[in-house]
């Protein structure tokens, strides 16, 4: 079997609720967090751990810790609304490995960028890099949803999205960082595009446009 037909070869179509099963593990470990500072220090994502202390399993369980309740909220909110439509779209499974894949090498962009950029004490935190990828790939599967701002203000997905990467970009550019990873966000919209073109060939630019000249 060619490198290409595994990349494209889909999971056998299942519903198992795997977005609900990740809201519960990350109130999990928040709880566990809480209850622990070594074990958020366990778990999340920090330079100088990784490379000298090869703690590479941060890469993955940072996507699960967060820094406070309003940082996990807003995200498993993301998650709920959007994860679940996107799941029953791909299925559980292959919205698992989209999920985790997409989450993973969001950690290990930032990883690189805060290695390379000679911020060894920042500790990355959080599911935004996955949830945005979440984001993109609802856009991308329904191009015509419509997404209220505050409730109030709609927006079409795939607006939302781009508008979301220009802030992002500015954010990260200006340097106005605060406590946010933008280029994490970045990241995860970056490898959720990459996950759509090389797993299932959809360009979700091309899905954009498409929309916009409606």
């Amino acid at each position: 079997m060619s490198g290409r037909s595994f990349l494209r070869t889909p999971l056998r179509y299942r519903e198992y609720n795997i977005s609900f099963i990740l809201i519960g593990i990350n109130f999990l470990v928040f709880f566990l967090t809480t209850l622990s500072p070594n074990v958020w220090r366990y778990l999340a994502m920090n330079p100088v751990f990784v490379v000298h202390g090869n703690y590479w399993w941060q890469v993955v369980t940072y996507m699960f810790v967060h820094g406070g309740m309003s940082h996990i909220f807003f995200n498993m909110i993301g998650l709920f609304f959007f994860g679940t439509q996107v799941e029953q779209r791909l299925g559980s499974w292959e919205f698992l490995m989209f999920y985790l894949v997409v989450g993973t090498l969001a950690g290990l962009f930032s990883l690189a960028f805060y290695w390379f950029g000679g911020n060894y004490m920042v500790f990355l935190v959080g599911a935004s890099g996955a949830i945005f990828g979440v984001l993109l790939a609802f856009a991308t599967l329904f191009p015509t949803a419509m997404i209220y701002i505050f409730g109030i203000i709609p927006v079409r997905a795939p607006i939302l999205v781009m508008g979301y990467t220009v802030l992002e970009l500015i954010s990260q550019i200006s340097g106005r960082r605060g406590n946010v990873a933008h280029l994490t966000h970045l990241a995860g919209f970056l490898f959720a595009f990459l996950y759509f073109w090389i797993r299932f060939g959809i360009n979700p630019i091309r899905v954009f446009i498409d929309d916009l000249r409606r």
